[in-house]
């Protein structure tokens, strides 16, 4: 049964400081898989914790182990511009997720 998660995911050693996000390399084919990720229902919210190197997503999964499959695949995590740092089982007890 799929349960979600709470992911964090910072900046890597490839990160270029001072460029924003689309002007990191790869942006495109980034975007494109995160967007693709997002509408099958294995991310359900994501994007970046203002003021820090991290980024937050909300994801639907069976178990930590499919989470870092999935993204070791995206370009960013493969070239070295993002590194998960943590996906830890979460409880909503405030608020409600449509199904």
């Amino acid at each position: 049964m799929k349960k979600l998660f709470a992911v964090t995911r910072t900046r890597g050693p490839n990160w270029k400081p001072g460029c924003p996000l689309e002007e990191q390399e790869e942006w495109a084919s980034h975007a494109a898989f995160m967007n693709a990720l997002q509408t099958e229902g294995f991310v359900v919210f994501g994007g970046p914790l203002e003021g820090t190197p991290d980024v937050l997503l909300i994801i639907r999964a069976e178990d930590a182990e499919e989470i870092h499959s999935r993204l070791a695949v995206d370009s960013w995590t493969r070239n070295g511009l993002l590194l998960t740092k943590r996906a830890a089982p979460w409880t909503i007890r405030l608020g409600k997720l449509n199904p």
